[in-house]
């Protein structure tokens, strides 16, 4: 079952950390695994769960708790990949609860959510906790972070069968909470294996001879030039004011973070996927858990607090075989932080520089989705024979319950909306527009 797994998600074989966490789910404990961002953690407690899930067992066997609405759909899509034959669904928060509770009637093998739904649903008895054996919270110190320990006791609260806990983490507990109900478990410890400077990856600092470096960034950016671009900042105000900056200098980028509504968070990681754009300003919520691709610079605008969130960061580029290039940028009052030990040499940037030019691709939004039985090719049929695009002009395609989004190159986009604008999609009209 396993290989089959493996080659319908084209992975050749399972890495260390995996086949140990194959092997520790074998045992009666509680599990415990500690491993980096970009690891392969998803595929470590899926395939585990897999092993113990019965397709002939009615009702939820598995729940997976995830601190944010991405994570969830990333592991969702994993599984639905993976071509197990078993029913997953994906709850979280600015998702209609009514489709949820449609979904939910017909009871999935494997239920992952966001705690504060998950609790909404159990509340109102649209979940039958009976059947749940297994459970694994993942990136479980990112869910303390943002506040879950209520909602996350709770649910575990109403868990009364359960058989098996794992618990996922990027960092390494003084101690594991007691509503975990997590009880001499085995640990699976791969966080001392990933130093801080991954394979592949440059540090690079770049020093302001000011407090204030906005300048100093606006330059960079404009010398890594049409290169995919991650900002980092700590706090929401300073994503505000690099993203006035840039808006100001006519150059298209996007912003996330916890602040902005689901959708619009989730459109800036379509808009980043699909090349809409090159550079997302971001705070820490970016750094772990999202399906975003290989990233070929991280900027570190405001430094990190710790090396956890130093590691995460620079988990975004330079991952597998790839090579990437992680920048720190310095007021004229900051230093190298401790964890640092190598000083990284420092590349001398001139204040200034040519404004990259905007990417050749732009987003067209379809109000219309997987609820009302679109799918890709569905897209594609329109977009090359009613739309009159080359395969080329034509980049990716995301389908989601009630909205698609697809990659149109900017100079067709007038022309593909002229000739589509009295379509129709499995005989039905649909509003179709240049996402903004």
């Amino acid at each position: 079952m396993i290989q089959k797994v493996l080659e319908n998600l084209k992975i050749a074989s399972l890495n260390e950390m995996q086949l140990a966490s194959l092997e520790a789910a074998k045992k009666s404990n509680d599990v415990v695994l500690l491993s980096p961002t970009g690891s392969g953690k998803t595929l470590g407690f899926l395939l585990p769960l897999l092993n113990q899930l019965d397709k002939d067992k009615p009702g939820i066997q598995a729940m997976v708790l995830v601190p944010s609405r991405e994570l969830g759909l990333q592991i969702e899509q994993v599984f639905k990949q993976m071509q197990t034959g078993l029913k997953v669904n994906c709850c979280y928060g600015g998702h209609s609860t009514r489709t949820e509770k449609h979904n939910l009637e017909q009871a999935p093998a494997l239920l992952i959510g966001t705690p504060g739904r998950i609790a909404f649903h159990i509340r109102n008895k649209n979940i039958d906790t009976t059947t749940i054996r297994l459970l694994v919270l993942d990136e479980f110190d990112k869910a303390l972070e943002f506040g879950f320990q209520e909602d996350m006791s709770f649910i575990i609260s109403h868990l009364k069968n359960l058989k098996k806990r794992m618990l996922t983490s990027a960092t390494k507990m003084k101690e594991i909470p007691s509503f975990t109900g997590v009880t001499d478990p085995i640990e699976i410890n791969f966080l001392s294996k990933t130093p801080v400077k991954a394979e592949g990856l440059k540090l690079k600092l770049v020093r302001a001879e000011t407090k204030d470096k906005l300048d100093l960034l606006f330059s960079l950016i404009c010398k890594l030039g049409n290169t995919a671009t991650l900002v980092f900042c700590n706090h929401r105000d300073a994503v505000d004011r690099i993203s006035d900056l840039l808006a100001e200098k006519g150059l298209v980028h996007g912003t996330f973070h916890g602040k902005m509504e689901q959708e619009d968070r989730e459109r800036a990681l379509i808009k980043f996927r699909n090349g809409s754009f090159r550079i997302l300003i971001t705070t820490d919520l970016a750094s772990r858990g999202l399906d975003i691709p290989e990233i070929e610079n991280v900027i570190h605008y405001q430094l990190p607090h710790t090396e956890d969130v130093f590691i995460h960061r620079n988990g975004r580029t330079a991952r597998m075989n790839a090579k990437g290039t992680s920048y720190l940028l310095l007021g004229e009052e900051e230093h190298v932080p401790t964890f640092i030990k190598d000083t990284p040499p420092e590349e001398k940037i001139a204040i200034g520089g040519k404004i990259p030019e905007n990417t050749p691709w732009c987003t067209l939004y379809i109000a219309a989705g997987k609820k009302d039985k679109i799918n890709k090719m569905d897209i594609v049929g329109m977009l090359l024979q009613k739309g009159k695009l080359q395969k080329e002009e034509l980049g990716l395609i995301e389908v989601l319950d009630f909205s698609s989004y697809a990659a149109v190159k900017s100079n067709k986009i007038d022309a593909v909306l002229n000739l589509i604008k009295n379509e129709k999609i499995k005989n039905k009209k649909v509003k179709m527009e240049v996402s903004v």
